[in-house]
């Protein structure tokens, strides 16, 4: 079930609000993770196991961590929790990958292929499985006492808001919430625009332009054409798709009382690779640097080591998008660029530059990353790259023209005026969100998103199920 569906608006998520607010608040924890249980068990029952076993995991190696003194036994039972989590994740996520790509090889020396029959990749295991690395890791750092509350921790791994496909969220940013927690009418009415936002964006902007995306993505001889506008959508789509679903999420949790830490800071207007990752996925980007970044050693080790951290960072960063060589390739220009421009400052060779010229740049190195991103092999990747430096033409081609509706061109024209018009809305991430706190303009933002909500409803009922472009990391 997710969110942009009618038995999630129009089934679950009024039953599960009715009963919350109907709830003590001390059985409102216990409700939280049912509900979330259920929305997960919804997709498949067989899987809702590896979510409590991962749960139950994180939880009591919290409390063994606590307890332990320093030393090389507690070293050694932090590495075997990471050990535990990573091996689930490996193993539902990459043993498909490191199969197929053994096979490619032994089939290049004339080899039989070996035989193997794939695994399923359970929802939201890449995020869920990140919540619980980081509780322990906080735990063993000493930076977060162990939860003594069971249901309190169960909740938070479980919250469905965030279970699917994030934000990725530290404990310690909930665990008081879930102890003591405000709701109001101001704080409802907030999540509730928030989360029509996140709808819109994700139903009439995302999904509109999806068809063409496919399509030019689909092309066997893209023109130059076909490329850039295919690119140009996909970059779109990305960010409405994500980005909605961020919104959605940060609306629901504010409906329970909670506050979600913003996911995006309009990264589309970055004036360098380095700021982009400090304004796209910030929750994603903020764990890679405490957690994988730091425990490689940062910068604490010499120029060279911080460059190879950087660019490792990125690269497993891009693995964990995705058991593909294209994501690995994806780590790799990102991490690169990265430690290029680390370089460029520490050598003062970095000049500020007009944003007219480095806010065009940063994009087009962007929209290069997605390319290999949304491509489903690096040969279907390069194919693209081959169109877009015209090596099949210039012009639309025929087969893609059909795809250029006028629906499609006003949902791209208005996604990229939002890109670029959004931040001069408001100064900083927070200031749509204080100001949607004050009622009258809560219900002004309201009455504008209403008609816009609505229509994003009506064409949810006609169009064909379309889940989030997340959940498939």
């Amino acid at each position: 079930m997710v969110f942009s569906s009618n038995v999630f608006l129009f089934l679950f998520l009024p039953i599960f609000l009715i009963v919350y607010y109907l709830l003590p608040f001390k059985g409102r924890s216990a409700w939280i993770l049912l509900g979330s249980y259920a929305l997960y068990a919804w997709w498949r029952l067989d899987f809702l196991w590896l979510l409590v076993a991962i749960t139950g995991i994180a939880y009591v190696y919290g409390l063994i961590l606590e307890k332990q003194p320093d030393g090389s036994t507690r070293r050694w039972t932090l590495t075997s929790a990471i050990v535990l989590n990573l091996g689930a994740l490996a193993y539902f996520k990459y043993a498909n990958f490191g199969i197929d790509s053994f096979n490619a090889v032994t089939q290049s020396f004339g080899l039989q292929p070996f035989s193997w029959t794939p695994i399923l990749l359970p929802i939201g295991l890449s995020f869920f499985i990140f919540h619980a690395i980081s509780y322990i890791v906080d735990v063993y750092r000493r930076e977060e006492k162990a939860t003594h509350n069971p249901l309190d921790f169960a909740a938070f791994i479980a919250l469905f808001p965030h279970l699917i496909a994030g934000p990725v969220l530290k404990y310690n940013l909930l665990a008081d919430q879930f102890r003591n927690r405000t709701h109001t009418m101001e704080k409802f009415s907030y999540g509730a625009t928030r989360f029509m936002t996140g709808f819109a964006k994700k139903v009439l902007i995302a999904d509109s332009i999806a068809p063409l995306v496919t399509a030019s993505f689909n092309q066997p001889d893209p023109t130059m054409a076909d490329a850039w506008l295919g690119a140009l959508a996909y970059t779109l789509q990305l960010y409405f798709d994500f980005s909605g679903y961020s919104d959605m999420a940060i609306g629901l949790a504010a409906m329970m009382g909670f506050k979600f830490p913003e996911n995006f800071n309009h990264p589309y207007i970055s004036r360098s690779i380095t700021e982009f990752w400090r304004r796209w996925h910030m929750s994603l980007s903020s764990w890679l640097r405490e957690y994988l970044y730091i425990s490689l050693g940062g910068n604490r080790h010499g120029r060279a080591r911080t460059y190879l951290n950087l660019w490792l960072t990125m690269v497993l960063g891009g693995l964990w998008h995705g058991a593909n060589w294209t994501f690995v390739l994806w780590g790799v220009w990102h991490g690169s660029i990265l430690a290029v421009e680390r370089r460029m400052k520490e050598a003062s060779l970095w000049k500020p530059s007009p944003a007219w010229l480095t806010i065009p740049g940063t994009m087009i190195l962007v929209i290069i990353g997605w390319v290999m991103f949304r491509a489903d092999s690096v040969p279907d990747a390069f194919r693209m790259y081959g169109g877009m430096v015209g090596l099949n033409g210039v012009g639309l081609s025929d087969t893609l023209a059909w795809q250029v509706k006028p629906s499609v061109l006003v949902s791209m024209v208005l996604a990229g005026l939002l890109v670029y018009l959004a931040p001069y809305w408001g100064s900083r991430v927070g200031d749509v969100g204080s100001r949607l706190l004050r009622p009258r303009l809560a219900v002004g933002a309201t009455v504008v998103l209403l008609p816009l909500f609505v229509l994003a409803i009506m064409k949810l009922s006609a169009q064909s199920y379309t889940p989030f472009l997340y959940f498939q990391f």
